[in-house]
């Protein structure tokens, strides 16, 4: 008589979030892993927003696009719950939902990004949610000549300092098209544009900034009081006619979860949460300090394999090796850069006017730009 060896059972995977490092850390698993595993996507929406494109929106160049997940997790075999992650009860392996729901899971991965806060009172906030229709007032204002100064401002904590760029880039450039006089100004705690990311983009984003007229000033945090800008430690005033700034970021502060005092999740180089077992986090909930799509996919490529590895398929990786990969739009040239971390812990970066990187999204992800670049497709599953 034969006997029949049962099956073990797939490991139940919770993903919480609808976002970069959610879909990619789906279809990573998908692809390494297959039915070894089950996966449910959590999301608070029903679609995808591909945000980076946001910032085109407001002068029409382009549109942020959208796509159905369910649609989307069907081709990688995932099961979507429509909802949003409150609580984790790592005792007893399971998540509570804001609406009360609980789900069980074996392993959990957060993936559910940040909560922005407006962080000048009085300035149009930059929110890559509605960007179009918070901005394109002001650039229609711009192109009939109503503004003669902007002040494009980062805060003191911010994750990701590439949208205000291009921002100042555009709407300098959409003026001079206009014929209109326009003083741009780019008040930043940086002491040289993206100087972190190394010199060669740096140097390069200088350059552009200059030539498009945009004035610069560095190592200065804003404060905004009755139409009228204070440099900090300079004491510098300026009065420009608009102020646009960038949000504050919080984490997402879960219930069960241990957090920095910003709500983001302390987390080690593979991406597992300290303090409890079986659960990951990736992206911008994590405390890394940069938020960036393209890095939010490296992380989850990580914690992919990471899971990958306790259902017997590869090996553990080494942990994260950060690579920012960025398209500057400037409403002229794109511009790619590229910055690696190298031993010393300092970037070392590169800039072209051709794509680096395959294929030529603005969020470099090795599953989801693939998916992004073909995703007018009939649906095929895998």
């Amino acid at each position: 008589m034969t006997m029949i060896q049962p099956q073990p059972q797939p490991l139940n995977v919770l993903i919480a979030g609808g976002g970069v490092a959610a879909l990619e850390t789906m279809m990573a698993l998908h692809e390494l892993a297959g039915d070894r595993v089950s996966i449910t996507l959590l999301a608070p929406e029903q679609h995808f927003h591909y945000r980076p494109m946001a910032v085109a929106e407001p002068f029409t160049i382009a549109h942020a696009r959208r796509i159905e997940l369910a649609r989307l997790a069907d081709e990688f075999d995932a099961e979507v719950v429509t909802g949003a992650l409150a609580a984790v009860e790592a005792g007893e392996h399971r998540i509570v939902t804001r609406t009360g729901s609980r789900i069980g899971y074996d392993v959990l991965v957060i993936a559910s990004g940040t909560r922005n806060r407006p962080s000048l009172d009085g300035a149009l906030t930059i929110d890559d949610r509605n960007l179009g229709g918070a901005l394109r007032g002001l650039v229609q204002d711009v192109e009939e000549g109503y503004v003669d100064e902007i002040a494009f401002v980062a805060p003191s904590q911010a994750g990701w300092l590439l949208p205000l760029y291009e921002l100042a880039l555009m709407t300098a450039h959409r003026a001079y098209d206009m014929s209109v006089d326009l003083q741009i100004a780019i008040v930043t705690p940086e002491g040289a544009p993206l100087g972190m990311f190394g010199t060669g983009i740096s140097d390069e984003l200088t350059r552009l900034l200059r030539r498009a007229g945009i004035v610069f000033h560095g190592s200065s945090v804003a404060e905004l009081a009755h139409g009228e800008l204070t440099l900090r430690p300079s004491g510098a005033h300026m009065r420009p006619g608009r102020v646009v700034a960038l949000p504050y970021l919080d984490g997402p502060q879960l219930s069960g979860i241990e957090c920095d005092p910003h709500g983001f999740i302390p987390v080690d180089e593979r991406g597992e949460v300290k303090g409890v077992v079986d659960v990951y986090a990736a992206g911008d909930a994590t405390w890394y300090p940069i938020k960036h799509g393209g890095i939010a996919a490296q992380q989850a490529e990580v914690v992919a394999e990471t899971i990958a590895a306790q259902v017997g398929v590869g090996r553990l990786p080494e942990g994260l090796r950060p690579v920012v990969r960025g398209m500057l739009l400037t409403g002229r040239e794109t511009v790619f850069m590229e910055a690696e971390l190298a031993g010393d812990g300092e970037f070392r970066s590169t800039v072209s006017d051709v794509c680096t990187w395959d294929p030529p999204t603005k969020i470099a992800a090795r599953h989801l730009g693939s998916y992004l670049a073909h995703a007018d497709r009939p649906a095929v599953r895998a």
